[in-house]
C-alpha cells in the first residue's frame, strides 16, 4: 500500500521489534510523569507501517489503545503530532479534509494544499478512504460545503480527472473556465509542457496571468496547482515558511506537512527550503518551535549533513 520513498526522511527502522518498542512506550506512559523523550524517540523514528504494528502490539499487551493513552497523557500540539504519526497516511489526509470542511468556517487553505499537492493516485485513495471512514462520498461533501468557482475547481481536482475536456462543455464565468480547464484536466507532464508553451505565447507566465485576472481562493488554488506542477517540494517549503513566519506559528500546517511528507519528499522540501530562504528547515524549527512538539518535529525533519 504505502511505499517509503527514497526522498523521505523517515524509513523503515532496521531490526525493528514491535515488542521492544511497546515495552519502552509502556514504561514511558505508565511511569511517573510521561517521558516525552522516549515517545519522540520511538514514534518519530519508525515508518508509518511500523507504527501500525506497534499500535496493534501495544493493545495486545495492555488491553488499551495506544492512541487513547497518548491522548490522555500528552496535550496540545505535541498530542496532535503523535496522533498524526499513528494515523495511516490516507486516513490522516481524510481527517484533515473533514476538519477543513466541517470545522467552523471552511478552511480553504488546507483544502488547497492537499488537493494541489497530492498525486492523482493519492487523491483516488483519499476518495476511497473518505467513503470508508464517513459513509459519504467526498465529492458530495465538497459540493455541499464549498461553493463558487473555487468549489468547482476543487471538485475537478478531487475527482482526479486528468482528462482533457473541450472547454465548450463548461458553463464558466469569463476566464475562470479557461484556467481551470488548463490546470485541472491534464497530467503533470502535459502541464509542464503547457506552462512552457503558455509563456511563449502569452509572453508572461501562467501564474502571472492567473494572479492578474483572478482573486481570492480560486486564485490561490490555481497558483498552488501551477507551483505543484513545477515543483511540489518548493510549494510545500513555502507553506512551511509561512506557517512559522506569520503572526504566531500555524502549528496545524506545520504538523500536516512534516508528517504527511516524511516518507515522500521531506528531503527535497528541506533542500528547497534552504535554497529559497537561505537557512535550513531544522534551524528554523529550532528557533520558532519549542518544547517536546519542536523536538519531535526536528526529529522527523532531520538535519542536513
Amino acid at each position: 500500500v504505502h511505499q517509503s520513498s527514497a526522498r523521505g526522511t523517515i524509513k523503515d527502522k532496521a531490526n525493528f521489534k514491535a515488542e521492544e518498542d511497546v515495552a519502552a512506550l509502556k514504561k514511558a506512559i505508565e511511569g511517573l510523569g510521561t517521558t516525552e523523550k522516549i515517545l519522540i524517540e520511538v514514534l518519530t523514528q519508525r515508518s508509518n507501517a511500523q507504527r501500525q504494528l506497534i499500535a496493534r502490539a501495544y493493545e495486545k499487551a495492555t488491553g488499551r489503545k495506544l492512541k487513547a493513552d497518548l491522548e490522555g497523557d500528552t496535550h496540545g500540539d505535541f498530542e496532535d503530532l503523535l496522533v498524526a504519526l499513528l494515523t495511516p497516511p490516507e486516513v490522516y489526509d481524510c481527517n484533515e479534509i473533514i476538519h477543513a470542511i466541517k470545522g467552523p468556517g471552511t478552511s480553504e487553505s488546507t483544502l488547497t494544499e492537499i488537493f494541489a499537492s497530492r498525486s492523482n493516485r493519492q487523491i483516488k485513495v483519499i476518495n476511497e478512504t473518505y467513503l470508508a471512514e464517513t459513509g459519504r462520498s467526498l465529492i458530495h461533501d465538497l459540493q455541499s460545503e464549498v461553493s463558487g468557482d473555487y468549489g468547482k475547481a476543487l471538485l475537478i481536482l478531487a475527482e482526479a480527472l486528468c482528462v482533457l475536456r473541450s472547454s465548450g462543455e463548461k458553463k464558466w464565468g469569463t476566464d475562470e473556465g479557461k484556467f481551470i480547464d488548463i490546470l485541472c484536466h491534464r497530467s503533470i507532464p502535459q502541464l509542464r509542457q503547457t506552462l512552457i508553451e503558455y509563456k511563449n505565447i502569452a509572453k508572461k507566465t501562467l501564474q502571472e496571468s492567473i494572479e492578474s485576472e483572478m482573486s481570492g481562493d480560486l486564485e490561490k488554488l490555481l497558483v498552488a496547482v501551477v507551483k505543484c506542477v513545477k515543483n511540489t517540494p518548493a510549494y510545500l517549503a513555502e507553506r512551511l515558511f509561512k506557517s512559522m513566519k506569520g503572526l504566531g506559528t500555524t502549528e496545524s500546517t506545520l504538523t500536516r506537512i512534516i508528517v504527511s511528507r516524511s516518507e515522500i519528499d521531506l528531503m527535497d522540501i528541506r533542500a528547497e527550503y534552504k535554497k529559497l530562504f537561505g537557512y535550513t528547515l531544522y534551524s528554523q524549527l529550532e528557533s520558532e518551535v519549542s518544547g517536546s512538539y519542536g523536538n519531535a518535529l526536528k526529529s522527523i525533519c532531520g538535519q542536513d549533513d
